[in-house]
């Protein structure tokens, strides 16, 4: 059952990273989803991870007014890749963006160097793929990576300049990634920064150019502090936004317009 919180205020939220198509979301959607926009959450992006999760997510955007979805293939899951399928999804008109795609070199399932270099290497091609269709189509994309800043990097600096524009989403704190907010690319914030170890992604949050900055949940996963251990939802954005505001020294007010414009901009070319 979802978590019975109230914001009344009026001030609104877009979750641009939200798996509202998982499994554990199926038993209590509809209430959920209800109580979640008529507390402060204005719309829901699902992102894209794997083939199979595709039709379901476009049935759910053409349900809900205000959910919308990506099409793309995580890097844990590029064996199940199909570009024709991704570009029959990518022509839906609730279908805003990319991804999420990128490169994860966490974990390998392999010792050997030769195989992880060949890992990698796959990797990049489908990656590359996949922002080829994000210029193609003219969408902005939406990045993972983990583990992988330099060879993000350098891939993504090659083609912002023909790119709409991305989210590095759930941005992991990277100086080096940075770089990337002169390059059209937005930084998605979520429920790791109310955690305790999460002192990096403090320090470095008052670096981010303002008009950079996106709120989101990954729900499911990453709840926020103080539910950590419990599902993730969309409304638990609200808390992200109270401690972005106090780190930053905003009113919530100032701070969730900030992050409301920055994801019209970026998804809904300045319009919802």
């Amino acid at each position: 059952m979802f978590l019975d919180l109230e914001f009344k205020d009026n001030l609104k939220i877009i979750d641009t990273h939200c798996h509202i198509d998982s499994d554990v979301f199926k038993d209590d959607l509809d209430a959920l989803l209800t109580h979640s926009f008529n507390n402060g959450i204005e719309k829901i992006i699902i992102p894209g991870a794997h083939i199979k999760d595709l039709p379901y997510a476009a049935e759910l955007a053409q349900k809900y007014d205000r959910v919308y979805f990506a099409a793309g293939i995580h890097p844990y899951e590029i064996d199940n890749f199909d570009e024709n399928i991704l570009r029959q999804y990518l022509k839906q008109e609730k279908c805003i963006a990319v991804g999420e795609c990128g490169l994860d070199y966490f974990r390998f399932q392999s010792d050997d160097l030769k195989e992880i270099e060949h890992q990698k290497n796959l990797q990049k091609h489908f990656f590359k793929i996949q922002l080829e269709l994000a210029k193609e189509f003219k969408k902005p994309v939406i990045i993972h990576t983990r583990e992988a800043n330099n060879d993000t990097y350098e891939i993504l600096h090659q083609y912002s300049k023909d790119l709409v524009g991305g989210v590095l989403h759930c941005f992991n704190a990277s100086e080096h990634l940075l770089r990337l907010s002169n390059e059209g690319f937005y930084f998605g914030i979520g429920g790791i920064l109310t955690f305790k170890n999460a002192k990096k992604l403090v320090e470095i949050l008052p670096k981010i150019p303002r008009d950079k900055l996106l709120i989101e949940t990954d729900a499911p996963y990453l709840t926020p502090e103080p539910y950590r251990g419990k599902r993730n939802e969309p409304l638990l954005t609200q808390l992200v936004a109270n401690k972005m505001s106090e780190i930053l020294n905003l009113s919530r007010e100032e701070l969730l317009k900030i992050c409301l414009d920055n994801s019209k901009k970026l998804f809904f070319q300045g319009g919802l």
